[in-house]
């Protein structure tokens, strides 16, 4: 940032700025230097709030990261009255009202978690006029009595968080959020404002109408999330690929690893602790006090690991975790979007990696199949996972066909920050295996009338004998060893892409293997498979390729003797923390750090000029943090 307002004296932004008569985009701009310590909107940001603070709604698609609380809390402080957050994050509340008591905001929030005497104070505060914003959930909000409440307070505008939730075709479905709708005829002079970081072009259309947004102002911004780099590598000892990705990449930085089952989650845990790793696990079926505490504990702390299924990370507003890595295949592009994009939501270099592998392709059709629900559920669910397979099978960037899936052009053909960018895969013709492949299941299926598992198709293919083959005789098929020019490890490279191009399926309890619908064209010859060959991880040794001094990669841009006082700067914002018993990211991100290590402000006045440091955190932290920083030089 390149210039500020000398801080006020009586370091109370808002009310000063209230009692200017600047216009509107000034008192905006002024309210985002003053409270929140940027000078300048990024993306849509500045047309979305003059279009809240002006009275109009607003349907938000910005990505994670992007800055949409900006949009609904800068209308709440240009309008009078108290702007509503609704909001399914019970867990997270506490921590976002005392962010934004942080900068100087008059927040609260009215949930289960509070006693009835808490409650009734904070529903006098809204009725004197005393808040700027109050979080509550969906389903307090329909009731009756909130209702009555709020009809009889001042209410700047509504603001519709995780928007998503609406779509019943989506991946995070609330059906308290569908009562949300009464919201338009109830409140008819309140604007409202609808916010998602993960919207397909049918869940827009959804939630429009569904919250009954049709007269509403859309504003769509990029996906793209320049600062995350995308890999999706195959599934060789998980556990262990994922120890060199956090020791040769990411020792000290925070991270979340997404695993399909409670049991992964708690052994991926354990694992990853008795290695010297700080991790905690959290599923639904832990108790809710430890969920708790193990959610505090990673926004808190520097350098832990949150070990989840994807009960975890909604709203999580942590700003510096570094990379997230999932162990099992996602369900859906829409998820696995929004779980990378909890990564680097300040901006600096992050990491989503994944370790795919045969396996995840047959359990996630065998779910779909076994699970309950029409079939106009199961097509609905078929189709995002073939998104999904599609997006792990590419051979070209992944960053466009993630971007194309929402209906988005990166504007190239190349992101240069994905594995299939920095290392194209090498590609070869696999038509004739693949005929190989189908004409060994029908043989098995019409000499045989067996149907298997992958496991045994390949042994067949191999010409290996096993219990099975003699058994039923599989010596004497025509197909017997067939396909001995490609080793175990090529075939079911083969295999798990084959079933991601729908030329081979997965059926039943047992994921037995048969052909797929685009099956014909191959066996005819009329189309040529092309394959990508496994791109083999580069082992690291334990330690290998750290950062100097183990520095956090957030740091990774800095001189060695900035990066110094750039981790003596965290530990000083780390005891501050743990005085104020609040996370870190709240004294100052990351980001911020590093922008005072590279600016290296000498006095107050400068250090108001760094972005992210606003008037009630420059006169809050201001000298001390100077104390702290030229100790370091």
């Amino acid at each position: 940032m390149s210039s500020a307002p000398e801080p006020l004296a009586d370091a109370d932004p808002i009310s000063a700025l209230r009692e200017g008569d600047a216009g509107r985009t000034d008192e905006a701009l002024a309210i985002l230097s003053r409270v929140f310590g940027y000078d300048a909107f990024r993306g849509d940001q500045a047309a979305i709030i003059d279009q809240v603070a002006g009275g109009g709604d607003a349907v938000v698609l910005m990505p994670t990261g992007g800055g949409k609380s900006l949009c609904y809390q800068i209308p709440s402080l240009l309008r009078n009255g108290t702007g509503i957050v609704v909001s399914p994050l019970i867990a997270l509340m506490a921590d976002q009202v005392a962010a934004l008591e942080g900068v100087g905001i008059r927040a609260a929030y009215l949930n289960s978690t509070l006693e009835l005497h808490e409650a009734q104070a904070v529903e006098q505060q809204l009725l004197a006029g005393e808040l700027d914003l109050l979080y509550m959930a969906p389903e307090r909000l329909v009731l009756p009595r909130t209702v009555q409440l709020l009809q009889r307070a001042r209410l700047a505008l509504f603001a519709i968080d995780e928007a998503h939730c609406v779509s019943q075709w989506g991946h995070d479905f609330r059906p308290d959020y569908l009562g949300l709708s009464m919201l338009a005829e109830t409140f008819p002079g309140v604007p409202r404002i609808a916010l998602t970081a993960t919207a397909t072009e049918a869940t827009h259309r959804e939630l429009t109408e569904r919250l009954h947004l049709q007269g509403a102002k859309h504003f769509v911004s990029s996906f793209d999330r320049p600062n995350i780099r995308y890999r999706i590598e195959p599934k060789n000892s998980p556990r262990e690929q994922l120890l060199r990705l956090i020791t040769t990449e990411h020792e000290g930085d925070s991270g979340i690893v997404y695993c399909l089952s409670r049991k992964s989650v708690e052994t991926t845990a354990q694992w990853l602790s008795d290695r010297g790793i700080p991790a905690l696990p959290y599923h639904a079926g832990l108790d809710a006090a430890v969920r708790q505490d193990h959610q505090e504990r990673f926004l808190r702390a520097e350098g832990l690991i949150i070990v989840a299924t994807i009960a975890f990370g909604m709203g999580i507003d942590k700003p510096d975790v570094r990379f997230v890595a999932h162990l099992d295949l996602p369900k859906s592009i829409e998820g696995y979007y929004q779980e990378t994009g909890r990564a680097g939501r300040d901006g600096l270099p992050s990491t989503a990696w994944m370790a795919y592998g045969l396996g995840d392709v047959v359990s996630q059709r065998r779910f779909i199949d076994a699970g309950e629900g029409g079939e106009q559920f199961k097509r609905n669910a078929r189709s995002h996972l073939d998104a999904m397979l599609a997006l792990c099978e590419t051979v070209s960037c992944r960053r466009v066909q993630l971007l194309r899936y929402f209906g988005q052009d990166l504007g190239a053909e190349n992101c240069g920050n994905c594995d299939i960018c920095l290392s194209p895969p090498t590609t070869w013709d696999a038509t004739v295996p693949a005929q190989k492949l189908l004409s060994a299941l029908i043989r098995l299926d019409r000499e045989r009338g067996q149907k298997f598992g992958s496991g045994q198709v390949i042994e067949v293919l191999l010409g290996r004998e096993n219990e099975r083959s003699t058994q039923y005789r599989h010596e004497e098929l025509s197909v017997w060893g067939i396909g001995q020019e490609l080793t175990e490890k090529q075939w079911r490279s083969t295999l798990r892409q084959l079933l991601a191009r729908g030329i081979v399926e997965a059926e039943g309890d047992y994921g037995v293997l048969v052909p797929g619908p685009h099956a014909g064209p191959v066996l005819r010859g009329e189309v040529t498979v092309e394959l990508a060959e496994d791109r083999t991880p580069q082992r690291a040794a334990r330690g290998a390729g750290r950062r100097p001094g183990g520095a956090s990669r957030a740091a990774e841009s800095l001189e060695p003797a900035q990066r110094e006082r750039f981790e003596a700067l965290r530990a000083w914002r780390t005891s501050v923390a743990k005085e104020k018993q609040i996370p870190p990211y709240m004294v100052f991100s990351d980001a911020t750090l590093v922008g005072i290590v590279e600016t290296s402000p000498q006095s107050v006045s400068a250090l108001g000029t760094v972005s992210g440091v606003g008037a009630k955190k420059l006169a809050e932290y201001g000298e001390d943090l100077l104390e702290a920083l030229h100790a370091a030089e």
